[in-house]
């Protein structure tokens, strides 16, 4: 085998490895939690049955706006659970509904929120954008605000 055939095929394999990874990333991973429709996250934020909160990140939400009765906590942030904690009045049992850009990582934030002690979480599948689940909360012509960041 020659270098250069070595080369393209470890390119090739580092490709599908990335493509891979991108591919995984990309899903939103399975769980047992309730789910709402963002029409439904949009009626129960407004009645104050829920926390809405938008995990996306500032970049996002300057973007699209945030959704209407939504609390914004990046999901990167190093105190999360802390801003989350002030956002519910430090109660782990309050319902909480998580919406971001298209379902991926609010489902993974559900597990996160659940080893944090919070019994209550809810996942809008759809997001902001659209996914597998629905057309989203923009697409669905509800209202968003100005992000002031």
């Amino acid at each position: 085998m020659s270098r250069r055939q070595l080369l393209l095929g470890l390119g090739g394999i580092g490709l599908a490895l990335g493509g891979g990874i991108y591919w995984w990333r990309s899903q939103p991973v399975d769980h047992d939690y309730p789910r709402l429709t963002p029409a439904q996250a949009f009626a129960a934020a407004k009645a104050k049955e829920i926390t809405l909160v938008d995990i996306r990140t500032p970049g996002e939400w300057r973007q699209t706006g945030l959704p209407e009765g939504a609390v914004a906590i990046d999901m990167r942030r190093d105190d999360f659970l802390q801003a989350l904690s002030e956002a519910t009045a430090g109660n782990l049992a309050a319902p909480v509904a998580l919406i971001c850009a298209r379902g991926v990582r609010s489902a993974r934030m559900t597990r996160a929120l659940a080893a944090a002690g919070y019994r209550r979480i809810i996942d809008v599948p759809e997001g902001m954008l659209g996914s597998a689940s629905g057309p989203g909360w923009i697409a669905g012509n509800l209202p968003v605000t100005r992000w002031q960041g």
